[in-house]
């Protein structure tokens, strides 16, 4: 049995299907880590959320801003912007079900393999949260993406305030935040407050703020977060962080990584297919 994670598809399902024929991928026998944004700017965001519903429980995935952002257009909170391929999804006759799937996928794994913990995320985790509250913050949102209160949240999901978490927040603002960590994070103070408005790569941070991940003192730091997101940043291998966004809707590849299989594996094994798309680089 392999696990494998894997970085952003956005919706590039040639790229997907061929990553999974790399490895010899087998439904039956391994597991797939999906790091969010399955879908978006790619062409066939059907064909992936599709291919990856039929696999089962072989295929675990936490959400990223993309893919809340299917969810909020189909919802009418939000409107698919220009460089969107949404549409395919939002027509089919199996929009439904794609969507049901959707909004049942976590916000956050934590996952043990061969003695370490791996904490999954689409972008990153505050300072304040280690891995065990972060999992608990993530159940808050899911609770609230798979209940009967889910169109009335996307429609106040957007936002960039509150930037930093609080304890005491309660409500809408408890939320976001927790979301906007989660999926959109990259870089914030040591005291956690967030910044969004840059998304180039970990040397343009702004002053006073530093890549998520390379706060002193950071609560997660005990275990290894995987994440992607950050197409500029590009593969990160490092035994407290794997990033694993290696821009393919960008032009890029697709990227997976085999966690070690035993005593006899000491290191992961990346296997990288190419993506070329006619996208400019974004977030």
């Amino acid at each position: 049995m392999a696990l494998y994670l894997i970085g952003d598809v956005q919706g590039c399902n040639t790229a997907l299907q061929r990553l999974l024929h790399e490895i010899s991928f087998s439904p039956s026998r391994d597991t797939l880590f999906l790091l969010g944004d399955l879908v978006n700017r790619g062409p066939d965001s059907v064909g992936v959320l599709r291919s990856l519903m039929s696999y089962g429980t072989a295929v675990q995935c936490v959400l990223g801003n993309h893919d809340l952002h299917l969810l909020a257009a189909a919802h009418g909170a939000r409107k698919p912007g220009r460089k969107d391929t949404l549409d395919a999804v939002l027509n089919a006759p199996d929009r439904a079900a794609m969507l049901d799937w959707l909004r049942q996928q976590p916000m956050a794994i934590l996952q043990r393999h061969q003695d370490i913990d791996y904490l999954m995320v689409h972008a990153g985790v505050l300072p304040s949260w280690n891995a065990m509250k972060t999992i608990a913050l993530a159940r808050e949102v899911e609770s609230v993406l798979r209940g009967p209160d889910l169109s009335n949240f996307l429609h106040q999901m957007y936002g960039n305030a509150p930037t930093g978490w609080n304890d005491k927040l309660t409500g809408v603002d408890r939320l976001r935040v927790i979301v906007n960590a989660l999926t959109r994070l990259r870089f914030c103070t040591r005291k956690g407050e967030m910044e969004f408005s840059v998304s180039d790569g970990a040397d343009a941070a702004p002053p006073g703020y530093l890549p998520w991940y390379d706060v002193p003192g950071r609560q997660s730091a005990d275990v290894c977060v995987a994440f992607g997101h950050w197409s500029t940043l590009g593969w990160l291998d490092r035994t407290d962080v794997l990033a694993l966004d290696t821009g393919c809707v960008w032009g890029g590849c697709l990227s997976a990584l085999k966690l070690c299989q035993g005593e006899h594996e000491t290191a992961h094994e990346l296997i990288q297919v190419p993506c070329p798309q006619a996208q400019k680089p974004g977030t």
